[in-house]
C-alpha cells in the first residue's frame, strides 16, 4: 500500500481522524460486512437464551481482540527482532534485579508451559539477546541473563510499543483502567496473584 512504509509499525486503521499517525493503514484482514459477534450472539439466542449471550459475546469479544493486539504488536516488534512473547520474557529479565532469572521463574510469571520458556529463550539466545547459564546455587535450575544488547532491544522495542500505546488505539486511558480494574477482578478470583 502506498504510504504504509512512512506509518509507525503495529498500527491499524480503526476508523481514526486523519490526523492520527496511522490513519492510512487497513484494518488487519479487512472489515467484515457484518460484526460476527452481535451475529453469533443472534444466533446464540436463538439456541440458548438469552442468558446465555453475554457471556459468549464478552469471552468472544475478549478473544478477538487479543488476536487484534497480537498482531499489531508483533508488527511494532518485528522490527526489532522480537514477538510479543520474546518482548515479554526479555522485559522480565530486563526488569529483574540482577537482569536474570531461573526459568522455571519465567514460566510462572508468563503463565507458559516449560518447553514454551525454552523456546523463547532460544529464540532470545540465538538473536544475542540472551545468555543461559546454570543457576550458581541450584543445580537443578537454569539462568537467563539479559545481554547488553538485549538490554537496548528492549528499550527501543518498549519505546515502539509506547509510541502506538500498545496496540490499544481507540480506546482512551479511562477505558482502559476500566478494562484492567475489570479483569484484575476476574484474575484475583482465578488465584493468579495474592491480593
Amino acid at each position: 500500500m502506498s504510504g504504509a512504509a512512512a506509518q509507525p509499525p503495529g498500527c491499524r486503521d480503526l476508523r481514526r481522524g486523519a490526523s492520527h499517525p496511522c490513519a492510512k493503514l487497513p484494518p488487519v484482514a479487512g472489515p467484515l460486512p457484518f460484526d460476527p459477534i452481535a451475529e453469533a450472539g443472534r444466533h446464540w439466542e436463538e439456541r440458548w437464551g438469552a442468558e446465555s449471550v453475554a457471556p459468549m459475546r464478552a469471552v468472544t469479544s475478549v478473544m478477538r481482540v487479543h488476536q487484534l493486539l497480537l498482531a499489531r504488536l508483533n508488527e511494532a516488534l518485528e522490527p526489532h527482532g522480537l514477538t510479543f512473547a520474546r518482548y515479554e520474557a526479555l522485559m522480565l529479565l530486563f526488569l529483574s534485579r540482577s537482569g536474570s532469572l531461573p526459568l522455571g521463574k519465567i514460566g510462572e510469571r508468563l503463565q507458559v508451559h516449560p518447553t514454551s520458556v525454552t523456546n523463547l529463550v532460544d529464540g532470545l539466545e540465538r538473536s544475542g539477546l540472551a545468555t543461559r547459564s546454570p543457576h550458581p546455587s541450584d543445580r537443578r535450575a537454569t539462568l537467563a541473563t539479559i545481554t547488553d544488547d538485549g538490554r537496548r532491544a528492549a528499550a527501543a522495542a518498549t519505546e515502539a510499543l509506547n509510541g502506538i500505546a500498545f496496540g490499544t488505539t481507540p480506546l482512551r486511558p479511562k477505558d482502559l483502567d476500566s478494562i484492567t480494574r475489570i479483569f484484575r477482578s476476574m484474575r484475583a478470583e482465578a488465584g493468579d496473584f495474592v491480593d
